[in-house]
């Protein structure tokens, strides 16, 4: 079970994460590369449009578990501080292979030896990531959406040298933080795994339709949401701030 967890990257994504986890009873460690980027991470998580206080104000945590959740959120600097105890480390820094490959073998040394390692890469081969580090069966892919403290998905991506207690570990935490965990295949020639692979060719589609003079953005997006039902339309989506 995992009780400790550390998350790199104190971002839009990596706060919104150690919140979830946090409020699943998980302590957490944040770091970044500075102390000011941490100290964001934490004032989103407290104060953000996602945040714990807006939880409060709208019934959905209670005072109490509130202040509990947010003392279970420590803010680190240093990795190796952030890395001793846990359990698994959650990353989500920005989408550069060799950035983070470079930290998985980093943080593959400094973790304990029952430590899991997962990526929230949206799109990145976990094959890699994995063969960066001396012990490739303890990483896996954990693709989150935004917002993380409210998006159920959880795309759980394994590679052929995955440990099956790697893949139970990641799903039962993943389900104690209120998602839905789906596990599915790494593979490193394409990027997307399977919600952004099928959302670009919606997109593409979508643009053509639009190129072609056949509907309005707007159109696509109200036809889109009236026949399958779904929340927003295609280029709805696209828009800035609608999935933040």
């Amino acid at each position: 079970m995992i009780k400790t967890a550390a998350v790199f990257g104190a971002g839009v994504m990596g706060a919104g994460i150690a919140q979830a986890l946090a409020v699943a009873g998980c302590t957490v460690h944040l770091t970044d590369i500075s102390p000011e980027a941490i100290n964001a991470g934490l004032h989103r998580i407290e104060h953000g449009r996602f945040g714990i206080a807006r939880a409060v104000a709208r019934g959905k945590l209670d005072a109490a578990t509130a202040e509990a959740t947010l003392a279970r959120i420590i803010g680190m600097p240093d990795d190796a501080a952030a890395c001793a105890g846990v359990d698994a480390v959650v990353e989500a820094i920005p989408e550069d292979l060799t950035l983070k490959c470079a930290l998985f073998r980093r943080i593959d040394a400094l973790v304990p030896d029952h430590a899991v390692l997962a990526s929230n890469t949206a799109g990145l081969p976990i094959t890699a990531l994995a063969w960066a580090t001396a012990h490739p069966e303890r990483v896996i892919g954990w693709h989150w959406a935004q917002p993380a403290p409210l998006m159920r998905l959880a795309e759980i991506i394994t590679h052929p040298t995955c440990a099956p207690r790697t893949v139970e570990l990641i799903c039962e935490v993943a389900r104690r933080a209120g998602k839905n965990p789906v596990v599915i295949k790494d593979q490193p020639e394409i990027w997307g795994f399977v919600a952004n692979r099928i959302n670009r060719a919606v997109r593409i589609e979508a643009a053509r339709v639009v190129a072609e003079g056949v509907a309005t953005e707007d159109e696509v997006d109200t036809i889109m949401k009236d026949c399958f039902r779904w929340p927003m339309g295609p280029f709805e989506m696209q828009r800035p701030g609608s999935m933040t």
